[in-house]
């Protein structure tokens, strides 16, 4: 930082000040004197809010007085004046104990409320941070505690002799300080708490006295987490910064000086401490010299500014931190602070960091100056930033002890590299390929790489040794090429060194470490091999070196800026250059050209010089940090107001300064003829004023003198557009080609058209890619129909890189480019619209190839099948229906197309699904590749495992049905496919429909192929072909007899269990005849009874232990009933034997061709005896018509029946003809839901208790998994 004194106001009557504040929001002055002395002063620009507008002003360039009022109401000398800033309150106090409140009313001061306790004297008041609440403290030990209305909240006396008062920052403790030196902490109540223990006075002897005590309250957030925020400072020099007030890890400071006031800038960062030393005066007299230090948040000291007077008897910061008022003797002095922010400019990109109060990371701003882009980013423990050339480094405090972080990011904040280093980085310098960072006595050098950077060194062999790129070295070290000096390798030293490290620079070539004894150290790069000293006569604070390493610029401690000449060769002692005498004071920042080694510009308080060689300029007023120096032009900010408002910097605050021949060389050519501007640029060369000498010769055609200023400036490009107008016969072609030249291209476009040359107006816009201004002027012109197209084509192209597909659709529509319409409908979403491009394109195109590769990414099947088709594609037609799982699709379009490989397909990748045990994925792949007997083998199967695991007889039924009408699918297409794809039916599973146009002959030829492949089935597998209906009709009586039986129908469950002796080779025999027995029981049927536990005593399978239990319980039923029925039942007479009886499947298909088997109804179980019944046209199963009641769907099979009142219900007309047809919704129910419902099916062991007890037992209720209607299973 930089601070030096700019204004000073004298108090009238040359009255005493006692003290000072300064307004931190509006920017009021209040300053207390002698003889009841109050003023409040008002600076114009003072306050935050009008530091904005000022422009080139600055923000640190005070303004003068715009209020200056007396405020009269004390008699005595005002000791205390406070600031309530959140309520615009002035709090003030005399030696009489007279306090006074004023308000603010239509910008003048006014008493509002006034207290006198008459005891004792006032000896210091605070407000809160939020205003609510003042504390009084009285020398008597009394203390009041009043809120902002002016009510009393509480009053004590404490019993010490006060002097001093501050809040905490919530407000809950209050901290009194005695005349005793001690520190005292109350609660927010009056309570004592505890004392501050004051380690900065351990050791002192004598007595010693707290001359101040400032908390920080936080508002503006914190310079880093946990850092010190208290500060206690004593009349003997000592102080201590605290984070908290019981912190046992103080920072103890001893400045040296007689303290007399302390105070925190606005953000916590600085601490101004105000005290006098004691000097020798004239006459060998002993005098006070007065002065204020400058401490950082961490105890380092910064500045020292001296005061002229003979005391000061207070300090005020401004509300931003940028001044400081003091009130010294009968003056007002104001102080300009230069804060020393953290900030670099690099590309276009001001990089600079901030706080926020909300977060404890220090924001980093990276700002596009040139687009006024922002990207904010957040870095812990930030420490510097540098920035040069294409990077900015980050130094950040690493989460270890001692460990740093040096981060490399690009314009953006982007990180491209990073160092973790042990060398704290109070220096810190960066060039196009080195980061340099050193400490008091270290210095660390990092070759870092980029995707572009170059290697100086020509040892490309040491280049790739980590030694090379990464070294570091002591102060102390005389030559640090050699050895050994990578980090890892490196050690500490162990002691400070006696002549530190005080500044750095550093170019692609050299590097300059200044030391605290004015030695200058001189190293190469990238080798550090030493190149000399140089010895200056101040301790340098900043060095800079020109742009061919002639002269070196150095600003001292003090704020001297001084020139080195590095050219003068060594002379006695070995030394290198000489320190010219040139001074100049009061600088705090410099910069040389980057392109002339004699220019430079430097701030010296708030003016700006411009030198050429050592003759400044006339000064510029101005307060802006200089951020690069280059054609002759200064690029300025004012950071002091961006920092107002670092979220929202504004490119108001980025300024542009000319150097005085950049402004002489426009006035001359303005003014003057152009061989006097010539010369004058002459003299004072430079390639930018060679340019504009150029460019002003251009504008007039005059194209020698043009020539001459591009060769002058070494203009390549320039020295060949003046050739190529030279070769143009037309002056008005000419002018034309200068306006392009210039930028000015509707002023060229218009040119043109005044040549009626709308060709070259077209050609120049299509040059410069506009190309609506292209298509306009094709339209305007009728140009040629090849040029418009392509213009359509680039602005369809303009929208489609920004994603604006429609407005790139209608572009691209003008065009008649289907290329990219497919890919805006595509990226739209508008397949409707692609697929009538699609139908717009002629059949073979490669566009089309396309389009079905879109259709497909979205499951599109049939408009993907039908682009492929259309492209001449079938394999990728079939592939598209494999992808998208739609089998029978694809299995058709194979046979139509010849293409086998398919079935190969289809089998390996159902044998993948079987090897996951996903059966019900593939019997839907073999349902949707119209193999019906792949898929009723699988769910023949399934459905006995799971009536081998005992699971719900439901799901097994379920199974059943889905497999059966499956087979019926299978007999339907087969009878109806070609008599020439009958051999490939049982090969393929797929079949061809029945040609609508055949004759009697070619159908009767059809009917009996199909016949005869059904019968080839049947023949190779009748289990798995006839036996679905079976099981699922023993399943379905299974489940009707437990109904009947749990519903009380004793009867109709007994006969229903009667058929179930039909399917033992579906059932449990063991089951079947246990339920048999139980029913036969409980309706009193005896001899079925008894038919069934001899049944279940001569099964093979049954064990010793059941079998005797069968047959005790059986002489237990029949020692008291008679084994005989009450009555014969057709449902209990013995059957006859029609086939051999070996395959239970065949005997029934033989009973009823013989006619001699009863038809069931599957409604109740009864036996059909009279023709009034229908039959379900899906399963082709009787039921009886009274039993069907109000049902809507088939018992069995759940198929729709039709409503009742129709007349299929009514009798014979649904009956084994199949006479009248059934509607088509009628005509089978659907697997599809069947199979959506096999998941969720509950399980269960469906099996009865083998003991006639047991199982009377277990009847007495349903079990719940078996409550389940069959007539609302869920299909």
């Amino acid at each position: 930082m930089f601070i030096y004194l700019s204004k000073k106001i004298a108090i009238p009557n040359n009255t005493r000040l006692k003290c000072i504040s300064w307004n931190t929001d509006q920017g009021w002055i209040a300053c207390g004197g002698e003889n009841g002395l109050l003023k409040v002063l008002r600076l114009e620009g003072s306050s935050s809010r009008e530091l904005k507008g000022k422009g080139a002003q600055g923000a640190g360039q005070p303004g003068n007085l715009s209020l200056n009022q007396t405020l009269e109401g004390h008699n005595g000398a005002v000791l205390c004046v406070t600031w309530n800033d959140a309520f615009s309150k002035l709090t003030t106090s005399d030696e009489s104990g007279l306090i006074i409140v004023w308000m603010l009313h239509k910008g003048m001061w006014f008493e509002e409320m006034i207290n006198n306790r008459n005891k004792s004297v006032v000896r210091d008041m605070k407000w809160t941070s939020n205003g609510e609440k003042i504390c009084i403290t009285y020398e008597d030990g009394a203390v009041i505690v009043g809120s902002v209305d002016g009510n009393r909240l509480w009053g004590k006396e404490i019993g010490l002799t006060l002097s001093l008062v501050e809040w905490s920052p919530d407000g809950r403790l209050i901290l009194f300080c005695t005349a005793q030196g001690e520190c005292h902490i109350y609660d927010g109540n009056g309570n004592a708490v505890s004392k501050v223990p004051l380690y900065c006075n351990e050791g002192y002897v004598g007595t010693s006295r707290i001359v101040g005590v400032e908390w920080y309250d936080g508002i503006e957030g914190f310079a880093e987490p946990n850092c010190p925020v208290l500060s206690i400072c004593l009349d003997n020099g000592r102080m201590q910064l605290m984070r908290y007030e019981s912190d046992d890890n103080a920072i103890c400071i001893d400045t040296g000086i007689k303290p007399c006031k302390c105070k925190w800038n606005m953000n916590g960062t600085i601490l101004a401490v105000a005290g006098y030393q004691l000097g020798s005066g004239g006459g060998g007299e002993t005098r006070e010299l007065w002065m204020v230090q400058f401490y950082n948040y961490n105890g380092e000291h910064l500045r020292t500014l001296r005061v002229p007077g003979n005391g000061i008897s207070g300090i005020s910061w401004e509300g931003n931190g940028l001044r400081l008022a003091l009130a010294v003797d009968s003056f007002v002095y104001f102080a300009n602070v230069r804060p020393d922010y953290r900030w670099g400019y690099f590309c276009n990109t001001l990089v600079y960091a901030f706080n926020r109060p909300d977060r404890s990371e220090h924001c980093v701003m990276f700002w596009d100056t040139k687009n006024n882009d922002k990207y904010p980013k957040y870095v812990r423990k930030l420490v510097a930033i540098q920035a040069f050339g294409d990077f900015c480094v980050l130094a950040t405090k690493g989460e270890n002890p001692g460990e740093y972080i040096l981060i490399l990011c690009n314009a953006i904040g982007s990180p491209v590299d990073s160092k973790y280093i042990e060398v704290e980085p109070k220096y810190l310098t960066i060039t196009h390929y080195h980061v340099i960072a050193a400490s008091d006595d270290v210095v660390y050098v990092w070759q870092f790489r980029t995707s572009f950077s170059k290697v100086l060194s020509t040892d490309i062999n040491g280049v790739k040794r980590r030694d090379v790129r990464e070294k570091i070295f002591h102060i102390d070290d005389s030559n640090p090429s050699q050895g050994d000096h990578s980090p890892e390798n490196f050690k500490l030293p162990d002691s400070a060194s006696s002549d530190p490290v005080s500044a750095i620079c550093a170019t692609e070539s050299v590097l300059m470490v200044g030391r605290a004894s004015g030695v200058v150290q001189r190293y190469n790069l990238p080798h550090l091999t030493p190149e000399g000293q140089h010895v200056l006569r101040c301790r340098p604070h900043i060095l800079a070196l020109n742009c061919n390493l002639t002269k070196m610029s150095v600003i001292d401690i003090n704020g001297v800026l001084s020139f080195f000449d590095l050219t003068v060769k060594a002379g006695v002692g070995g030394t290198q250059g000489e320190h010219l005498a040139f001074e100049r004071k009061d600088a705090w920042d410099m910069r040389w050209a980057d392109d002339n080694p004699e220019l430079f510009a430097m701030m010296e308080k708030t003016r700006m010089y411009i030198f050429r060689g050592l003759d400044p300029e006339e000064p510029v007023t101005s307060s802006a940090y200089l951020c690069s120096f280059h054609d002759l032009e200064i690029t300025a900010v004012f950071l002091d107001d961006i920092m107002q408002q670092p979220d929202q910097p504004d490119t108001e605050f980025m300024i542009m300064y000319e150097t005085r021949s950049l402004r002489d060389t426009r006035d001359l050519l303005k003014t003057t003829s152009m061989d006097d501007a010539y010369a004058f640029v002459d003299n004072n060369s430079h390639p930018r004023l060679w340019r504009i000498l150029a460019e002003h010769a251009l504008e007039g055609l005059d194209f020698a003198m043009a020539d001459k200023a591009f060769v002058r400036c070494a203009d390549y490009q320039g020295i060949q557009f003046v050739k190529h107008l030279q070769k143009l016969d037309d002056k008005a072609k000419q002018r034309a080609e200068v306006a392009v030249y210039f930028k000015r291209f509707d002023e060229a476009e218009q040119l043109y058209h005044k040549m009626d040359r709308p060709d070259l107006a077209i050609d120049m816009r299509m040059r410069l890619g506009d190309w609506f201004k292209v298509e306009k002027l094709i339209r305007e012109s009728s140009g040629d129909d090849s040029q418009l197209n392509n213009a359509l084509n680039k602005i369809g192209q303009y929208y489609s890189d920004r994603h604006k597909w429609a407005k790139a659709a209608q572009y691209y529509t003008q065009a008649r480019n289907s290329e990219m319409l497919i890919e805006c409908f595509y990226a739209l979403e508008d397949f409707v619209s692609l697929g009538r491009l699609m139908d717009a394109l002629p059949d073979g195109s490669p566009l089309l190839i396309s389009v079905g590769e879109k259709f497909q990414s979205v499951g599109l099947c049939n408009e993907g099948v039908a682009a492929f088709l259309k492209a001449g594609d079938t394999k990728k037609a079939i592939d598209c229906c494999v992808l998208l799982n739609q089998w029978d699709q694809g299995v058709t379009l194979a046979q139509q197309h010849n293409f086998p490989q398919i079935e190969a397909l289809l089998a390996k990748y159902a044998n993948h699904l079987l090897e996951k045990q996903k059966y019900l994925d593939a019997i839907e792949l073999y349902r949707k590749a119209n193999h019906h007997t792949e898929a009723a083998k699988l769910l023949t199967d399934l459905a006995q495992k799971s009536a081998a695991q005992k699971v719900h007889p439901l799901r097994v039924k379920k199974l059943y049905t889905l497999a059966a009408l499956e087979i019926d699918k299978f007999k339907k297409r087969t009878l109806e496919m070609n008599p020439l794809d009958a051999a490939s039916t049982m090969m393929n599973g797929a079949t061809a429909t029945r040609q609508p146009g055949a004759t009697m002959a070619n159908t009767a030829a059809q009917t009996l192929a199909g016949l005869m492949t059904l019968e080839a089935a049947s023949m190779g597998d009748v289990k798995g072909i006839d036996s679905a209906w079976r099981g699922a009709e023993a399943y379905h009586f299974w489940l009707l007899a437990h109904r009947q039986l749990y519903a009380g129908n004793v009867d109709l469950a007994m006969r229903t269990a009667l058929h179930l002796r039909d399917y033992e080779d579906i059932l449990d025999p063991l089951e079947i005849y246990s339920f048999l027995g139980l029913a036969a029981f409980y309706n009193r049927f005896f001899l079925q009874c008894s038919k069934a536990f001899i049944k279940l005593e001569s099964m093979p399978n049954t064990p010793t232990d059941k079998r005797q239990a069968y047959a005790d319980l059986a002489m237990s039923i029949f020692l008291k009933n008679a084994p005989s029925d009450p009555r014969a039942l057709r449902e209990t007479r013995e059957k006859k034997a029609v086939g051999s009886g070996k395959n239970p499947a065949m005997d029934a298909l033989l009973e009823d061709l013989v006619g001699s088997r009863e038809q069931v109804c599957v409604a109740s179980g009864k036996i059909i005896r009279d023709a009034n019944h229908i039959r379900c046209k899906t399963c082709k199963h009787p039921m009886i018509t009274s039993e069907v009641r109000n049902r809507t769907t088939c018992p069995l099979c759940h198929a729709p029946l039709p409503p009742p009142g129709d007349k299929a219900r009514g009798g014979q007309g649904m009956g084994s003809s199949g006479g009248g047809g059934m509607p088509p919704q009628y005509d089978m129910p659907s697997p599809d839901r069947m199979m959506m419902t096999m998941g969720g099916s509950r399980g269960g062991n469906m099996g009865m208790q083998h003991g006639m007890g047991m199982g009377m037992q277990q009847y007495g209720g349903m079990p719940p998994q078996y409550e389940d209607d069959d007539e609302g299973m869920p299909y």
